[in-house]
């Protein structure tokens, strides 16, 4: 690997293995970023076009914004919305809150860690979950409650949480088995 002689050529580098395109994300910092105060809204886009923020696409943020690298750092790992990190196919966010909690999401969270093998934050080896527990989904009636991608589900005991999670491994195996 050839030798970076400054930091911002290690973050285009970075930038090149993720394979990632920065202009994708320009029109969108050409219409907000003259103020400080969006920069919330160019991270979600930026979230939004590459799924996660790694540390290369702060520094272009930054760069193209005028504002300090420590702030837009500071503010990607302040919010908990935004990922320094890719995350699998299908994110799983376990709820927190005080419906969910008392309706034991705990139990639910210890069953999603023992299926897949993986502690909260972490994704499966091979990127099909990412867990996460989050403090509220705003489902209290529902509790205790999960969402994985876009989909809610309600009333959850350790069995049930396990049983969608293979059922999701199971669609996932036979797409790729047809696919082949």
């Amino acid at each position: 690997m050839a030798c970076c002689c400054n930091g911002q050529d290690v973050f285009e580098e970075e930038l090149k293995q993720l394979n990632i395109d920065v202009t994708l994300l320009d029109p969108t910092i050409d219409k907000y970023g003259n103020d400080n105060g969006n920069l919330i809204k160019i991270l979600q886009k930026a979230q939004e076009i590459y799924g996660f923020l790694p540390k290369g696409l702060l520094k272009h943020i930054a760069t193209r914004t005028g504002v300090k690298d420590a702030k837009v750092y500071g503010v990607a790992t302040f919010y908990t919305q935004f990922r320094l990190k890719p995350i699998g196919k299908n994110l799983i966010m376990l709820c927190q809150g005080t419906a969910c909690h008392v309706n034991g999401s705990e139990f639910i969270g210890n069953a999603i860690c023992e299926e897949l093998g993986i502690e909260e934050g972490e994704t499966t080896p091979d990127n099909l979950f990412t867990f996460q527990k989050v403090a509220c989904l705003g489902c209290c009636s529902l509790a205790p409650v999960m969402m994985i991608n876009d989909e809610t589900y309600a009333k959850l005991t350790p069995d049930k949480a396990k049983e969608i999670l293979r059922e999701i491994q199971r669609k996932e195996s036979e797409e790729e088995t047809v696919c082949e």
